[in-house]
């Protein structure tokens, strides 16, 4: 596997506390990486690391062999990492297809005027909301927010797409939804890292999983093989259940 994005002796110290112990990890191109582990695990703080959000401690993160670690959360973005977070983040005081449109002139191609018009309601329309674009934020459903934050991602035309917890919170309707608009983005070639603790979208979805517990790699594998992992049934359980 050609790697687009690698993770190499990867921390993050907050202090005297590691929430992110020495991670190494590829993702290839087209590939759908599950980001799993109990609550806690490190999973977001990885993404954040990924993003930019946070600086890291140690070790180095590349995109397409080109460092990024060093780089500020604006410039990964525009060198083609996109994202969503656990806590739905839109810009309350644009309409729908501004938010949308943001991602379009802010992201990896930096589109302008019509053109991030175009993308936008392009993005829209694939997570199921087009002819929308007029509506304010208020007036969206729990699910609606996510898509939009979700096509704002899309509107960038990243290389890579984190989804951190996209699924949480969804009824059982809306999750089947949700499932199926994740496995669209993976059919078109998307390159995903999700972090997720819905297991049926982790085994329909992802091609690899990596398995976290208390800031370390635990496990590394296809979802069959690190779902039945005893240190991975262990980490969510406890030894006594194991």
């Amino acid at each position: 596997m050609s790697a687009l994005l690698s993770l190499r002796g990867v921390s993050k110290r907050f202090g005297g506390l590691i929430a992110v112990n020495r991670m190494d990890f590829d993702v290839g191109e087209h590939e759908v990486l599950g980001l799993i582990g109990p609550n806690g695990s490190g999973k977001s703080t990885t993404l954040n690391l990924i993003s930019g959000a946070f600086p890291v401690s140690a070790g180095s993160i590349s995109l397409r062999g080109q460092a990024i670690s060093h780089l500020a959360a604006q410039e990964i973005n525009r060198r083609g990492i996109a994202r969503t977070f656990q806590l739905v983040r839109l810009l309350p005081s644009m309409t729908v297809l501004e938010n949308v449109k943001a991602g379009a002139v802010f992201g990896h191609r930096r589109r302008w005027g019509n053109e991030a018009n175009v993308i936008a309601e392009a993005m829209l329309e694939k997570v199921g909301l087009a002819g929308r674009g007029h509506m304010t934020i208020g007036q969206l459903t729990y699910i609606d927010s996510k898509r939009v934050e979700l096509a704002r991602a899309l509107a960038g035309e990243p290389r890579v797409i984190l989804l951190d917890e996209w699924l949480a919170g969804l009824n059982p309707t809306e999750l089947e939804e949700g499932i199926r608009l994740i496995r669209s983005l993976r059919d078109d070639g998307c390159t995903i890292i999700l972090v997720e603790h819905v297991m049926d979208a982790i085994r329909s979805l992802c091609d690899r999983c990596v398995v976290m517990a208390a800031g370390t790699k635990i496990a590394e594998g296809t979802p069959a093989d690190v779902l039945s992992d005893t240190a991975v049934i262990r980490a969510y359980l406890g030894d006594d259940d194991a």
